[in-house]
């Protein structure tokens, strides 16, 4: 082979590009972004539909299906777009075809379909073999004039057939049946409105262009959803209106009526848009067997081609108030996000109200200038036809003989040109013309006729010369349009009154809690227990089963948020009225739905999160004598399976909490009966995964027993109880502040009669106390009937503890809190 011929290799090299693959990559995935946006998933701003919709639209346009011929099979409409301009699978075509076609997916369909096209319960439609379709009377405004040359037209995808860009659309579409769709890196979700509604907003802003957002909300009140329901409160409305985007709450239509027995039933007669009726009743069912709705006793759906009708029965004796708004949270309100997203020019936009109409009027505004551009072409053209004949009736005997004497229909054209100045269109149709339209009446209906197209020109020239009779037309037309199709609103707007939550049915009232060791749990009015005097047993508080014990009791309100801590460094979130309100025989009810509490998990402090401000400090004493303080804000956000509040060595537990300001003296009390006070400024500020500092310094055998904050001379004492229900007050200025992580002082003597210390508590003189035994026996008495001594001395008896018994908890009652019970009881006693 000759050295001057180029090798076949090197040939082919040189057709190939050196490109960086990232490079590459980039560009092929903008390509790909950019046509699934402008080609599948975006609908164009002007008439509202993506591809695919358009392209079935024209197909049965061009097939001949239009609202006043029979159905057609789906499947021969669904095979014509695919093989005519939409190369993608059937059942794509086919889906969209059926949201067209349901009256609960789109505000006016535009297609009307005959035969199973699936329903609210998330039912398929039939198969394309089994329905029919054609378009709807509506849709056909979307097509109208189009074959005047009203938009561009592109090749299709075999460059076969010419398909729209974009439909000429004689009214908003984007906003009357609204759409959804998900591209690549974006969304559209537009909800469907009246059509009377945007129409008269289209107008005021024809009107008045300046006009605003607020403006045009006095005609378009809100969305419209086809399956009615309400949307609650106007700002996130306006919001989406002025932004393009806002999340509106919409709510079930329901009411409340009186049934048999004195029994009440919650009606739902409307359901929020793309509900799935079918999965709704279904969960609603899931949440009464899980307990999670109480006060229901039957569930059914008497729902028919009428409309929905979804029937709750409630209980007996049930709150109807906390069912409806059980339902409310869970079930029969959800939120509608609006992305007002849309194809401009091509590229995607979110738009406001106003842009989306001003779109619309531009689209509008030149789809009326071509077409009457197109029309008076075709005007002009007729008036130049009937000028000739005009002519020639004039000189009719002339034209009759001049013809009769041509040899052939060329020459005849050729002398009528040349003997009466006629055009070569002209003298085609004279030539074309029959001896009976030379008749008298005949003339006449020329003549008619030629006055009639000038006109039509005039109309037409002055459309075209003049911007306020162009858009006099597009108002006229759209007048014309909601005379035809507007309807009654379907969803109500109503105001954001708020929902009465359960919280708000439930009493605020003074509770104690008993939580046992078996996680049994329960709470009673503190009015059941009247104080008594210093040493009695008490009454039974709780029947603990054999085998468990009670652990804890504290007062609450009802009402109240309360941090629980447990003795393995967590934290969980309880609202008081959410436990079980019982006897005081009950022995309560397991806590696992309340508090996801671990095995051997048990609660030991309580902080109510009133009581904790931003800038205070929870601080934690743990049983092997370590302490932290942490920034309450940590404690703010609590997930239900509980958050750590310490980390915790190998056989420690969390003893007690404390809120504190940064300005307290913290002083620990252990079994033993040491006690060390100290600064709280010694302990550190740290994290709540942290396990804190050494507080005190414990000999063996010793644990911590219990944390207590106070002021410097805040008059209080320091209440010490023991297991075995004996108990001092001593001045809390005898225990002097020293350093932390010392042995501390003697607090109260132990021993074999005292037994270890259960509590120590900061009282005060007014303050009331409540102790409760393992056995589930509660004592409640004053603070004062507690004799003060000193440090180091053996208490007096507070609780008469049955042998094998033992005082497992302390609680104080504030003096405040006993005086609001006091003046209740006396309220009472008034009335």
């Amino acid at each position: 082979m000759s050295s001057d011929v180029p090798d076949s290799t090197d040939v082919q090299a040189r057709a190939v590009e050196n490109v960086r693959i990232e490079d590459e990559m980039e560009q092929s995935y903008i390509d790909y972004a950019m046509s699934v946006i402008a080609g599948r998933a975006l609908p164009r701003v002007e008439d509202g539909l993506k591809p695919v919709h358009r392209r079935i639209l024209y197909a049965m346009h061009e097939m001949g299906v239009s609202s006043g011929s029979s159905h057609r099979k789906s499947s021969s409409i669904v095979g014509e777009t695919m093989g005519d301009y939409h190369p993608h699978g059937d059942s794509a075509i086919y889906d969209t075809l059926v949201r067209m076609a349901q009256d609960f997916s789109m505000r006016y369909p535009l297609v009307d379909g005959q035969g199973n096209f699936g329903s609210m319960d998330g039912d398929p439609a039939a198969a394309q073999r089994y329905t029919e379709a054609r378009m709807s009377s509506i849709s056909e405004e979307l097509l109208e004039d189009i074959d005047k040359d009203t938009v561009d037209f592109s090749a299709n995808y075999d460059d076969r057939l010419q398909e729209p860009d974009v439909l000429p659309a004689a009214f908003p579409n984007l906003l009357v049946n609204g759409s959804s769709g998900i591209a690549v890196g974006m969304s559209t979700n537009i909800p469907p409105h009246n059509l009377g509604e945007i129409i008269d907003a289209t107008i005021e802003l024809i009107d008045n262009p300046d006009a605003t957002v607020e403006d045009l909300m006095d005609h378009v009140k809100g969305p419209d959803f086809p399956t009615g329901a309400n949307i609650v409160g106007r700002d996130a409305i306006y919001s989406a209106y002025k932004t393009g985007r806002g999340r509106i709450r919409v709510r079930a239509e329901f009411e409340v009526e009186e049934w048999q027995n004195g029994r009440e039933r919650i009606v739902i007669t409307e359901l929020p848009y793309q509900s799935n009726k079918a999965r709704l009743v279904e969960r609603i069912a899931e949440d009464v067997t899980d307990g999670e709705i109480e006060g229901i006793s039957d569930l059914r759906d008497e729902s028919d081609r009428d409309g929905v009708r979804v029937v709750v029965e409630c209980t007996r004796g049930a709150n109807v108030e906390v069912v409806k708004n059980k339902l409310l949270e869970n079930h029969l309100e959800r939120t509608f996000g609006v992305i007002n997203l849309a194809l401009v020019d091509g590229q995607p936009q979110v738009l406001s109200l106003k842009e989306t109409l001003a779109e619309y009027v531009s689209h509008r505004r030149e789809v009326v200038r071509r077409r009457s551009e197109y029309d008076l072409t075709e005007a002009q053209d007729r008036a130049h036809i009937l000028e000739g004949r005009l002519k020639a009736v004039e000189n009719a005997d002339n034209v009759v003989e001049l013809i009769r004497n041509s040899e052939t229909r060329s020459d005849a054209k050729d002398a009528l040109r040349e003997a009466y100045d006629f055009s070569q269109d002209q003298a085609d149709h004279i030539v074309r013309m029959q001896l009976g339209s030379l008749t008298s009446m005949e003339t006449a209906e020329i003549e008619d006729e030629y006055e009639d197209v000038q006109a039509e020109i005039e109309r037409l020239s002055a459309i075209l010369d003049s911007e306020q009779e162009l858009l006099s037309v597009i108002k006229d037309e759209l007048r014309e349009i909601k005379a035809e199709y507007d309807d009654d609103r379907r969803t109500s707007i109503i105001e954001d009154q708020g929902t009465v939550t359960h919280e708000d049915l439930i009493p605020e009232e003074e509770v104690f809690v008993v939580m046992t060791e078996d996680d049994y749990v329960k709470r009673m009015p503190i009015e059941a227990f009247d104080p008594q005097g210093r040493g009695g047993k008490g009454i039974i508080g709780a029947d603990v089963k054999e085998g468990d014990r009670v652990t804890t009791v504290f007062r609450a309100n009802t009402h109240d948020y309360l941090l629980c801590f447990t003795n393995q460094g967590k934290v969980y979130q309880l609202k008081t009225y959410e436990i079980p309100e019982m006897g005081r025989t009950a022995r309560g009810k397991s806590a696992v739905n309340i508090l996801d509490l671990d095995a051997n998990e048990d609660i030991t402090a309580i902080v109510d999160t009133d009581a904790l401000e931003s800038d205070e400090f929870v601080t934690m004493a743990t049983r092997n004598g370590y302490v932290k303080r942490t920034a309450g804000e940590e404690f703010e956000n609590i997930r239900t399976t509980g958050i750590i509040a310490s980390d915790l060595e190998e056989g420690d537990e969390l003893v007690d909490v404390e809120v504190t300001d940064g300005s307290n003296d913290l002083v620990i009390g252990t079994e033993h009966g040491m006690t060390i006070r100290f600064d709280e400024a010694e302990v550190r500020s740290m994290g709540r995964t942290a396990r804190g500092v050494n507080g005190i310094k414990l000999q063996d055998d010793d644990a911590v027993a219990g944390l207590v904050a106070t002021d410097e001379d805040d008059g209080q004492a320091l209440l010490t109880v023991t297991q075995n229900g004996y108990g001092k007050r001593t001045r809390l200025t005898e225990y002097r502040t020293q350093s932390r992580y010392g042995k501390g002082l003697i607090d109260i003597k132990t021993g074999e009669r005292n037994g270890p210390v259960t509590a120590v508590k900061a009282v005060d003189d007014d303050d009331e106390l409540v102790m409760m035994s393992e056995s589930g026996q509660i004592v409640r008495t004053r603070v004062d009937e507690i004799s003060t001594v000193g440090r180091n001395t053996m208490g007096v008896i507070v609780m008469d503890v049955e042998t094998g018994d033992a005082v497992s908890s302390v609680d104080v009652i504030p003096a405040a809190s006993v005086v609001a019970d006091d003046d209740a009881d006396d309220a009472t006693d008034e009335n």
